[in-house]
Parts: C-alpha cells; structure tokens; sequence
C-alpha cells in the first residue's frame, strides 16, 4: 500500500491555501536526498515556507515536494523526499498536522500467507453462501463456558464477515 503522507500533504496544502493561510513545512534534513539550504537548518530541521508567493514550480508529488526559492538572494532548487517530510502547517496559527512514522508493511509469499491462516490469524470471508444461521465459528464444549465473562463471544478464530 502507498504512503498517505503524499496525499494529506496536498490536501492540507490546498486546505491552508483555501483559508488564506500561509503553509509552512518543517523538513528532517538529515535524510538521504534532501537538497535545502544547509546554513538555515537547525536541530537537523528547516522550516520552509511553501506559500506561491515565496516559491515557483512548487510540486507535491508522491515521491517529494519540489520547487525553487531564493535564499539570501541565491536561487536554489529544493527537494523534500517524502520520508524528510515531518510536518505542515499554517503560520498564522500553528493548524496542520506532524506526520508520524508510517508503519512498514511485511509483504509475504503465497505460502508464507497460507502458513500464518493456519496459525489462526484472523481471516475475511464472505457469507453470501453460507447457511442461515451459521456463524463461521466452531461450536465449544459447554464445560468450557463457566470460565467466560458473561456477553463475550466463544472463543475462536476471529474473523471479519461481509453483510449485504
């Protein structure tokens, strides 16, 4: 699955623009590829002002926020990889949102995948051909029911079903 951090990036970025606010990034710049004014950044941060009247060429793509700025007179093309991307936000009062650190997905072969179902790993399944009545569960031995808090399903591989 793709990042959303592109995504609400843009979003944001035309939500600030769209109540007149100026849309300020603050950028890792300790990461690979980042290209920023090195003489500006602080704590291994930089904060960048994205508003159209400081930049040109600005571009929020998937990849990473591009475009070109004078800094102290000298022009200079900035790169901001999306990963490097910590936060925007409005100036004129703090609004936006800081990215967290996304999770990395595990991906898994076909028979990695059919070794964690067996494992009881929950499952999805449809339940447009099952019987009437039947829930997908396993029923338990009523012995077992005494240990249980009343109102909590039976124990068993938890699993997600599609209602039509």
């Amino acid at each position: 699955m793709l990042t959303s951090r592109p995504y609400l990036a843009r979003a944001l970025y035309e939500w600030l623009l769209d109540n007149e606010q100026t849309p300020y990034i603050v950028v890792d710049a300790g990461k690979p590829d980042v290209r920023v004014p090195q003489q500006f950044v602080q704590n291994g941060q930089i904060v960048l002002n994205i508003a159209p009247a400081a930049v040109r060429d600005l571009a929020i793509d998937n990849a990473a926020v591009t475009f070109g700025a004078r800094f102290s007179g000298q022009p200079m093309q900035v790169v901001v990889p999306m990963d490097a991307l910590i936060a925007i936000y409005a100036r004129e009062n703090g609004v936006g949102m800081v990215f967290g650190q996304e999770p990395v997905m595990p991906s898994f072969s076909s028979e990695e995948e059919a070794a964690l179902e067996e494992e009881g790993r929950p499952t999805l399944e449809s339940v447009e051909n099952r019987p009437e009545g039947d829930t997908g569960e396993s029923p338990e031995p009523a012995a077992g029911k005494d240990d249980e808090a009343p109102g909590r399903p039976e124990k068993g591989k938890p699993s997600l079903r599609i209602v039509k």
